[in-house]
């Protein structure tokens, strides 16, 4: 810590008004970070106390649908142009002979959404990307269903993948920051809605892709528009309903800046009031007052404009300030690059899979191609719901459940290379979605969870930012392997194998613990 910042704050704070450390309860606080602000640390303390003594209100209840609503619109969208994929491949053919170029363009789509949500939301909050990115996604994935060609169509899908690259990121850190620690575990539970949006737009593809798809031996000259219109009747649909949660969103709720953001702003009287509003309106108890948070003294650096060199730098350097916190953001972002790196090999060519398994087991038409897709997305709402369970069971915790949805993948994916009639094929990949579900609701909740609410948003953003980059690799690597074969779910199966180490090598458990 320098010395002008702490001459700076011994002028602003007279040492005679904070009140005593001790006064201050300090031990069920996940990170310590009184080393590299006190004041921060004190006053995020005093908040947090603060909501816990609220409890869960309807306005908690509120955001976990509507910040699920974001979490659907990212799986529909990311789903929605892997479904595309086959049938604009087989209409217009790729212009490259080994790259999935819609596949890629998702990817680089929502690695930059990621990037501007993520590393933005720390220095104008949380409430400009909840207001604007599902409209964003709604618009560009209308006019997705009326490309007339693959390039045009790929550049469509960067772009509305790009307004939804930043969505969980917000969701999840919007909904945790006004939390109270006894229900944390609704975060987890939250990759719920991630899973509804695989459902709806599974079954979605089941109808459409199933009756409004060229049949699966056509050649591209016998494939015409005509013959091939599910995949427009799949995006305008899903459009659609995007446009109509992004209308929810607003008229449902007045969105504010969270609690956590706001202190970590020095903005007090703000902080205060949506603190006091949620008291009054659903009547519940309010111990803090204004002046016991303002008495603790002046969080560091906020004297300077939020797009200075020196705020904008400690977003960064933040997430390494002291060296278990340092430790614990590498090892995160190292978790977030494996999964980014195995999701495309198994999600997004998931359809290829099926399909060549189908003609394997006996039936690659398009009805059965479609049913089993479905059915695969309906077995994941079971994932987000058992990483709910055990996040909160003693012997598990967040660390546990990681490893052990790591662990459950990583077996069912090796059994997969052995199926050899339609209902293994259909049972074992169903139980695969499920199984990986249970990782994916847990890092989405955990994530957020240990990383300091002044840099909170960066460091998500960061660890999506690296995640889409081993997406980018993992669409480059399935593009270059014969989908068609199990050699990517050998790759698969060793990355998810890693996965059970690196998360057992995560040094915060969580649960039980208040997220600061």
């Amino acid at each position: 810590m320098a010395d002008a910042t702490d001459v700076t704050k011994t002028a602003i704070v007279n040492d005679a008004d904070r009140l005593p450390r001790e006064s201050i309860d300090l031990h069920r606080e996940l990170i310590d970070t009184s080393a590299v602000d006190d004041v921060l640390t004190k006053k995020m303390a005093l908040v947090n106390a603060a909501i816990d003594e609220i409890g869960m209100t309807a306005l908690q209840w509120k955001l976990f649908f509507l910040n699920g609503y974001g979490y659907a619109v990212d799986s529909l969208l990311v789903s929605c142009q892997s479904i595309a994929q086959t049938a604009v491949t087989q209409q217009w053919g790729s212009p490259t002979a080994k790259i999935q170029g819609v596949a890629l363009a998702s990817q680089v789509g929502l690695l930059v959404g990621a990037a501007v949500w993520g590393f933005s939301a720390d220095i104008i909050g949380r409430k400009l990307a909840f207001n604007t990115s599902l409209f964003v996604c709604a618009a560009f994935v209308l006019i997705a269903g009326g490309m007339p060609n693959y390039i045009s169509f790929s550049a469509m899908v960067a772009i509305y993948s790009a307004g939804a690259g930043g969505n969980y990121i917000l969701d999840a850190t919007n909904f945790l920051e006004f939390l109270p620690m006894s229900h944390a575990w609704l975060v987890t539970f939250l990759a719920v809605w991630w899973a509804v949006g695989y459902t709806i737009t599974g079954l979605l593809a089941w109808w459409f892709m199933s009756d409004y798809s060229c049949a699966p031996d056509a050649s591209a000259a016998e494939c015409t528009n005509a013959d091939n219109m599910g995949w427009r009747y799949l995006h305008i649909t899903c459009g659609a309903l995007v446009l109509v949660l992004s209308v929810l969103r607003l008229v449902l709720i007045r969105m504010v800046q969270t609690p956590k953001w706001l202190v970590s702003q020095n903005r007090d009287e703000e902080l205060y009031q949506v603190l006091l509003d949620l008291s009054v309106r659903y009547q519940r108890p309010l111990s803090l007052s204004l002046e016991k948070l303002q008495s603790q003294g002046r969080v560091l650096h906020t004297e300077k404009s939020v797009w200075s060199g020196l705020r904008l730098k400690k977003h960064f350097s933040g997430l390494f300030s002291t060296r278990k916190l340092a430790y614990s953001t590498a090892m995160i972002i190292v978790n977030w690059l494996l999964i980014g790196t195995v999701s495309p090999l198994y999600g997004v060519f998931l359809p290829y899979y099926l399909e060549s398994r189908g003609a394997d087991t006996g039936d690659d038409s398009n009805y059965t191609t479609w049913r089993d897709y479905a059915i695969n997305q309906i077995a994941g709402l079971l994932g987000p719901i058992l990483a709910g369970v055990l996040v909160e069971t003693r012997y598990f915790g967040r660390r546990g459940t990681l490893a052990v949805g790591a662990a459950m993948t990583t077996a069912l994916q090796l059994g997969y290379t052995q199926i050899k009639t339609p209902a293994q094929n259909l049972g074992v990949s169903a139980a695969i979605t499920a199984a990986s579900n249970v990782y994916y609701g847990t890092i989405y909740a955990y994530t957020p969870e240990i990383l300091p609410s002044a840099h909170r948003a960066t460091g998500y953003g960061l660890c999506v930012v690296v995640n889409r980059v081993g997406g980018i690799i993992g669409v480059l690597v399935g593009s270059y392997t014969n989908v068609t074969t199990t050699t990517p779910l050998w790759v698969c199966a060793g990355l998810y194998g890693a996965l059970i180490f690196t998360s057992l090598l995560l040094p915060f458990e969580s649960m039980g613990k208040r997220t600061v």
